[in-house]
């Protein structure tokens, strides 16, 4: 897990203590602490599952976990293991609904003696800091995946989320983004990446019969090799240098290989046209497979030999690449936005130690040159590079992973209480 250096300090930023102290020389633990997580809602979704994760890790540590915001199918889960939940209406850009937040939260840190407040949007990161500017109490925020727009609310909204006490960024290429515009000093910000399910993201989880529906569905022959493309069928996306790959890849003589994009193709209609085209115009639209969203996306990993993910411009998540590994499966990737940091390849590692291939964006020959290379490795190198896959994804983007990620900045803050 990677982290922007962090702060030991006796004091945060603003110069503030937390709540309570315990006897001098001996810091804080999260044994007896309250921490209130301000969430948009608890849906069912990897946000929502994110704060109950993090919540039952702060339960087994001793802490108490309470969260506030909007209802959703997860209350109910997180009732179940003894956490907390509190209506609050807060993804909203309303002035009075912020205010009335503002009001709510600081009578919550008061009467519940809250140590550490931890919002994740930027109307709660507004809310939040207000309320909790004079109080002793810590703020952690979480920024999003893209940093918002540079029109005023965007740089409103993403200043009250630079101004926390500790600061976490899903990557270091947001991190480094909101350096440069908020000017954060780097020892405030911790980089953990966003969780993926990987008990639902795992070989052991898809069987051998959803892999071969799917095969057939798709029109494949047992005997042919996959490289999947998942995403949405978009320009900025880059299927067409696949496409320009494929031809190359198939040039040479290797037909026992079939291209299939999974991802919606009705937003762009004309580009999904454009695809088919130029795969027809290439003489291989036989061996490609346009196939809508796929409703079963680990069977469609798991039935991959390489999958590729080809953006142009920086995804809003590494999701794509996190969720292949996880399935123990070779990514080739291009260079751009976060994609870099969720790939294990040289430079960055030695060769040895390597998950998949960073191709430049839109550079066909090397998409090809990079597939032909993980189809060219016999079954030993396989099964140690899907190994290697998994155990990486396991240590980056498990849910536990990163909930013990943000367990230790909380823990962090709270040693300042010493």
């Amino acid at each position: 897990m990677e982290e922007v250096r962090r702060s030991l300090s006796p004091q945060g930023p603003s110069g503030r203590k937390g709540a309570k102290v315990t006897a001098i020389g001996r810091p804080r633990s999260l044994a007896g602490a309250t921490i209130l997580q301000i969430v948009p809602a608890l849906r069912d979704d990897p946000a929502g599952h994110a704060a109950v994760d993090i919540a039952l890790t702060l339960l087994q540590s001793g802490a108490r976990a309470i969260i506030a915001g909007d209802g959703g199918p997860l209350v109910g889960a997180l009732h179940a293991f003894g956490a907390e939940w509190l209506p609050m209406i807060n993804d909203t850009l309303n002035p009075l609904r912020l205010k009335q937040n503002t009001r709510q939260i600081a009578e919550l840190v008061s009467a519940e003696r809250i140590d550490i407040v931890h919002a994740q949007s930027a109307a709660a990161a507004w809310s939040a800091r207000a309320a909790t500017r004079r109080q002793p109490v810590f703020l952690v925020t979480s920024f999003l995946d893209r940093l918002p727009g540079s029109f005023w609310a965007g740089n409103w909204l993403g200043g009250a989320l630079a101004r926390g006490d500790r600061v976490i960024a899903p990557s270091s290429y947001v991190s480094r983004a909101m350096i440069e515009r908020y000017r954060i000093p780097p020892e405030r910000i911790t980089v953990i990446p966003r969780a993926v399910d990987t008990a639902t993201f795992s070989p052991a989880a898809v069987s051998a019969d959803r892999i071969a529906s799917l095969r057939r569905t798709w029109g494949l022959l047992p005997h042919i090799r996959v490289v999947l493309v998942p995403g949405r069928i978009a320009p900025w996306s880059g299927q067409m240098s696949v496409i320009d790959a494929a031809r190359l890849i198939i040039g040479s003589g290797d037909r026992n290989v079939a291209f299939a994009f999974a991802g919606e193709d009705r937003s762009n209609q004309s580009y999904a046209r454009a695809l088919r085209g130029r795969a027809a115009m290439h003489g291989i639209d036989t061996l490609c497979r346009f196939v809508g969203h796929c409703q079963d996306m680990p069977a469609a990993l798991a039935a991959a030999d390489v999958v590729v993910v080809p953006s142009l411009h920086p995804p809003l998540s590494g999701r794509a690449a996190a969720e292949a590994q996880a399935m123990g499966r070779p990514v080739v990737a291009t260079t751009v936005g976060v994609l870099p940091e969720n790939v294990l390849c040289p430079p960055r590692m030695r060769d040895d130690l390597r998950t998949g291939w960073l191709v430049r964006p839109g550079n066909a020959n090397e998409i090809a040159r990079a597939v032909t290379e993980a189809l060219k490795l016999n079954s030993t190198a396989q099964e140690a590079l899907a190994a290697r896959a998994r155990q990486f994804a396991e240590f980056m983007f498990s849910p536990q992973s990163v909930a013990d990620g943000i367990r230790g900045v909380y823990t962090s803050l709270l040693a300042r209480d010493s």
